[in-house]
């Protein structure tokens, strides 16, 4: 059976698999370590990639979550660092949401977060999201409409306080 080379356009698999990860983990070295690591072992494995089972950024996604979800499993997981309000050489309003945002995240189950961070971290549809997760395209539509729901849920309760810190500004 012919491969085609799954590591063919570097540059677009490599921003894709690295927004995933800092959507998981955060943004900033160890991110970039487990892009890194991510795409070492695909190196090595590249002749393993099967288009039949997937789509390169699909099959790197994996390798990226299986990497993530080992490091949690060792206890060696980076915890992504939400801060309490913005540095205060960034007082401006898309810091704050950045801030609520990742603070909003870091309440959902890890479920929800991965759906989340694959949807918006890596830019995929649903149908890729369940062919990764191993589930129907209309589950992984339920399943996301539900984390995003939740996720809506926890941003409405830190509303007043977001208010706050920007008429204090």
């Amino acid at each position: 059976m012919s491969h085609r080379d799954p590591l063919a356009n570097p540059e677009q698999l490599i921003r894709r698999v690295y927004a995933y990860v800092a959507y998981r983990i955060g943004d900033g070295p160890d991110a970039e370590d487990i892009t890194s690591e991510t795409f070492e072992r695909a190196f090595r494995r590249k002749a393993t990639f099967d288009p039949a089972r997937g789509t390169p950024v699909a099959w790197l996604l994996g390798i990226a979550r299986n990497r993530i979800s080992d490091m949690a499993f060792a206890g060696d997981i980076p915890v992504a660092r939400v801060p309490d309000t913005p540095d205060p050489t960034e007082l401006e309003e898309g810091a704050v949401r950045r801030v609520t945002l990742a603070a909003a995240l870091a309440q959902l189950d890890p479920h929800d977060q991965e759906l989340i961070a694959l949807r918006y971290g890596a830019d995929l549809t649903a149908r890729r999201i369940g062919e990764i997760l191993g589930m129907s395209t209309n589950a992984a539509e339920v399943a996301l409409h539900r984390a995003l729901g939740r996720l809506r849920g926890v941003l409405s309760a830190t509303e007043a306080p977001v208010r706050h810190i920007q008429r204090d500004t």
